[in-house]
C-alpha cells in the first residue's frame, strides 16, 4: 500500500511540473461557509466541513472542472476540465488547517496525439483522471470514449485499450469516475442513465478489464471516485432535475468488496443539499493530513454557465475512519 501511495503522489507531482505551455490565470477567491445562514454549522453526516472556496475568473477557458488530484501533503492541486484544460495551483490553509485560498494558478491544455492542444467538444470532454502505477496520469474522455495515458515528462499521450463495453455506450454515459486502488488496479465507473440505478464498472487486470456493477439510488449518477488512505473508495454521486435542483451523496465502498463480477453499493458518508453551498460536484480526492486526519476535497463543474452555476472547492474531514 505504501509503495503505490508514493507512486500515486509522484504521478501527480509530475503532472504539476511544467510539461507544456502553461498560462498564469487570475482567479478571484471568496471563502464560503457550508451554510450561509448558519456559518458555524460544520457537520454533514460523517464529514466535518473544513473550508470552502468560490473560484471566479474572467478567463474563458476557466471552468468545467470534472476531475481532481492533490499531492499527498494537500499543498498542490490539479483539476482537469471537460474542455481538456488543466488548472494547476497551490492550496493555502489558515492557522486551524482549514482551506483558505489558492496561489499561483495556471491553465494549460491537454495535448492530442500529435502534441497539439485537443480541440472540439466531442474530443475534449475529459471527465475523470487517475495516477497509474508507473507515474503516469490516465485520463478518461466521454463522447469520443477513450482512455489516454500521459507519462511523466511528456505532453503527448498514449492510447490505452478501453473496456469493450465502453465503445457501445451513449456519448454522455461513459467513464465518470476513475481511481487507482492500493493493489495497483484501476477502478472505473460509468455515469450511465439517471433512470437506471445500476451502472457498469470495470477493474483493470493484466488481460484488460473485468466487469462489475455499481448501484446508486434512482436519479443519482456517479461523477467521481477517490481511494482513501486505508484502501476503501469514496464515490461522488449527483442528482439533478430543473425542478428539484442538485443533490449530492458521498458513498464509501470497502476495498474487500471490489472484485470482478461483484455488485457494489456504497454506504452513505454524507448527503449534501440546499441550503448548503453546493453545485454540480464532479471531482473528488482524498489525502491524509499532517496530523493524521483523512481529508476529502470536492470540486464542481459549472458547465461554463457562470450566470447560474459556480466553481466551488470544498474540503471536509472524514470523522469516521
Amino acid at each position: 500500500m505504501r509503495l503505490l501511495s508514493t507512486i500515486a503522489t509522484a504521478a501527480f507531482l509530475a503532472l504539476f511540473a511544467p510539461t507544456g505551455h502553461a498560462d498564469p490565470v487570475e482567479v478571484d477567491v471568496t471563502r464560503i461557509p457550508l451554510i450561509d445562514a448558519a456559518p458555524d454549522k460544520t457537520e454533514a453526516g460523517q464529514l466535518k466541513f473544513r473550508g470552502g472556496l468560490n473560484l471566479v475568473s474572467r478567463e474563458p477557458r476557466f471552468g468545467g472542472f470534472s476531475a481532481l488530484g492533490l499531492s499527498a501533503d494537500g499543498r498542490r492541486m490539479v483539476t482537469i476540465s471537460d474542455a481538456a484544460q488543466s488548472l494547476s495551483t497551490e492550496l493555502t490553509y489558515d492557522e486551524k488547517g482549514d482551506l483558505a485560498g489558492i496561489s499561483n494558478p495556471d491553465l494549460s491544455p491537454l495535448a492530442d496525439l500529435d502534441g497539439t492542444p485537443i480541440r472540439g467538444k466531442h474530443f475534449a470532454d475529459a471527465e475523470a483522471m487517475s495516477p497509474g502505477v508507473e507515474g503516469e496520469i490516465i485520463v478518461a474522455f466521454e463522447r469520443d470514449h477513450r482512455l489516454w495515458r500521459y507519462d511523466p515528462g511528456t505532453t503527448v499521450p498514449r492510447v490505452l485499450k478501453p473496456p469493450a463495453e465502453l465503445m457501445g455506450m451513449p456519448g454522455n454515459d461513459g467513464i465518470e469516475a476513475l481511481t487507482l486502488l492500493y493493489d495497483g488496479r484501476l477502478l472505473a465507473i460509468s455515469e450511465g442513465d439517471p433512470d437506471e440505478p445500476v451502472h457498469v464498472a470495470w477493474i483493470s487486470s493484466r488481460d484488460g478489464w473485468d466487469v462489475l456493477t455499481y448501484v446508486s439510488e434512482k436519479g443519482f449518477r456517479p461523477t467521481g471516485a477517490a481511494t482513501l488512505p486505508n484502501g476503501d473508495v469514496v464515490v461522488l454521486e449527483r442528482f439533478f432535475t430543473p425542478r428539484q435542483g442538485v443533490r449530492i451523496k458521498i458513498k464509501r465502498i470497502a476495498a474487500s468488496d471490489i472484485a470482478p463480477g461483484a455488485q457494489v453499493e456504497g454506504s452513505l458518508i454524507a448527503s449534501l443539499a440546499p441550503p448548503m453551498n453546493i453545485d454540480n460536484f464532479e471531482g473528488i480526492e482524498a489525502v491524509r493530513s499532517r496530523t493524521g486526519e483523512t481529508m476529502i476535497y470536492v470540486i464542481s463543474d459549472d458547465n461554463f454557465n457562470r450566470n447560474d452555476q459556480r466553481t466551488l472547492l470544498l474540503m471536509f474531514e472524514l470523522t469516521k475512519d
